[in-house]
């Protein structure tokens, strides 16, 4: 089984056991549990569900494993013949959860 879930305009498809990287949640601590209500589609065993725009009644259970960031990204600005160089980067930061279940 596995579902098509919708968090803050990001979909992601996950099964149960699944570990997937969200955009950070500042609220949250290692071990809480979360609960994605936004399921755009269920699908896996016989026939699957598509939601318009979303399945009633169908939820996604996940635990906070761990806070993470991502790889540096490094941004590079050159103008040529000016003088004028500019080098700056970020380290996007990540909430990883992993799929308990799918309840529909």
């Amino acid at each position: 089984m596995y579902a098509v879930v919708d968090d803050r305009n990001q979909q992601y498809r996950v099964q149960p056991g699944d570990r997937i990287q969200i955009h950070l949640r500042s609220e949250v601590a290692e071990g809480d549990a979360l609960t994605f209500d936004r399921v755009c589609l269920v699908g896996g065993e016989g026939k699957g569900v598509i939601g318009t725009p979303f399945v009633e009644g169908a939820t996604v259970s996940a635990k906070v494993v761990r806070q993470i960031k991502g790889p540096k990204v490094v941004i590079c600005k050159f103008r040529r013949r000016k003088n004028s160089r500019r080098r700056t980067g970020f380290r996007a930061q990540f909430t990883e959860v992993q799929i308990e279940a799918i309840n529909r």
